[in-house]
């Protein structure tokens, strides 16, 4: 069964009332263009178009357009090329955004920042010039799509599994040696750790960790837009890694538009640096005149974010939205994970997923515990009572005249 992603009533709610719709229904409205859909999610104003170019439209990048309340969604890739089955078309579908598809790369020098463009059956139209016509999609032409492609997966794990042998020995030093992780202020030694990336249900399992982060309170550590999501659920990161492309500069500094984090007190920030040495986060954070760290290792932020904790001694790491499996990292566009792979060999003893802690730490109060505290009260009040003569008195006053009220009104009723 193909799963699906359920969008939150606001979202469709804020949608509904922001969009200009056609005479047959239709979504209008200004186009807003970009390759990368991480940057045009940021800019985009809610009842918009986007307009995009990405193969396998993956669900982080998905619900960053609904995030930010497109009107609807233009691809000129096919949002699902079949190589593996990929669910991200599902999320705007299930939050009733139309989506046209694979009108080719040519769209995007069609169509400029601005223009007010029109969806049209499985056609683009900009007045009366159609612009390109492409594939309408529904929910039952995306499930088909997807499970064509859960067929064909076979031939994509095994070329994923080969580039990952490729690479397991190139980066077997992550598993045997001792890394030089740079000097933090932020005390890892003895503690635990909560990493959170920003996965497509990355939102719904740190909602469901706040009795563990209340009572045991870790330190927590974003990657990337991961410290979005921290902030978004009120709380603040001690640490950010990544290399910074997908994370805002709020957060970069601990504050967000609904929760103000100390203007004392930001965040400690690592750049994740390429094993040749280039950081492009560091020019960002240059720019904004914020401090930083870098350390340079292979592999994925999330990895550095781990081996980070688990080298500076970290009790017990939780994962809140990392990457885990073959589809995941397809998603992110990655042909192999030998790096994670082997991360995860050497964190495997103190690395434990969200969703397992969650059900551990799961704050409901039964009910056989809530009527023997309600018992034992009852039972206190009945000693008060009997011990203390005053008490005693008022108990059987207040009965006698409950009874003789209560005889009133079967009188009155003729009962």
């Amino acid at each position: 069964m193909t799963r699906s992603y359920t969008q939150p009533a606001s979202f469709k709610f804020a949608l509904a009332r922001r969009s200009r719709r056609s005479e047959a229904g239709e979504p209008i409205g200004q186009a807003r263009v970009d390759r990368r859909t991480k940057d045009l999610a940021a800019r985009l104003v809610p009842g918009e178009i986007a307009v995009i170019d990405h193969a396998d439209l993956d669900p982080v990048a998905a619900q960053s357009l609904v995030r930010a309340g497109a009107a609807g969604v233009v691809n000129a890739a096919r949002s699902v090329t079949g190589r593996y089955p990929n669910l991200g078309p599902l999320v705007l579908i299930d939050a009733g955004i139309p989506l046209i598809d694979d009108l080719g790369s040519g769209l995007m020098d069609f169509v400029e920042d601005g223009q007010i463009v029109e969806f049209r059956g499985s056609s683009l139209w900009r007045g009366d010039v159609k612009v390109a016509e492409g594939q309408r999609q529904s929910r039952d032409s995306l499930e088909a799509q997807i499970d064509a492609a859960r067929v064909c997966l076979g031939a994509e794990f095994e070329a994923f599994a080969e580039n990952t042998l490729k690479y397991l020995g190139q980066e077997m030093h992550l598993l045997t040696d001792a890394l030089p992780i740079p000097d933090l202020a932020t005390p890892f030694a003895g503690r635990q750790v909560l990493i959170v990336v920003r996965g497509p249900d990355a939102a719904a399992d740190l909602a469901a960790l706040r009795p563990y982060i209340s009572e045991l309170r870790p330190i927590i550590v974003g990657v990337d837009g991961g410290a979005d999501v921290i902030l978004a659920a009120g709380l603040s990161p001690d640490l950010v890694v990544g290399d910074f492309d997908s994370v805002t500069t709020a957060a970069l500094m601990g504050r967000s538009r609904k929760f103000a984090r100390s203007p004392g007190n930001p965040p400690e920030l690592m750049v994740h640096a390429y094993t040749d040495g280039r950081a492009p986060g560091a020019e960002r954070l240059d720019g904004l005149g914020l401090p930083y760290i870098t350390f340079e290792a292979p592999g994925t932020s999330e990895d550095v974010a781990m081996l980070v904790a688990f080298e500076k001694g970290a009790e017990l790491i939780v994962a809140v939205g990392t990457h885990a499996s073959m589809v995941d990292f397809l998603d992110k566009g990655r042909a192999g994970m030998s790096s994670t792979f082997l991360v995860r060999l050497k964190v495997g003893p103190v690395l434990v997923d969200a969703k397992g802690v969650s059900r551990l730490y799961r704050n409901q109060v039964r009910t056989r515990d809530m009527l023997l505290l309600v018992g034992a009260a009852l039972f206190a009040m009945m000693v008060m009572v009997l011990a203390f003569s005053p008490l005693h008195v008022f108990a059987r006053t207040f009965l006698f005249t409950l009874g003789e009220q209560l005889r009133a009104l079967v009188r009155a009723f003729g009962f």
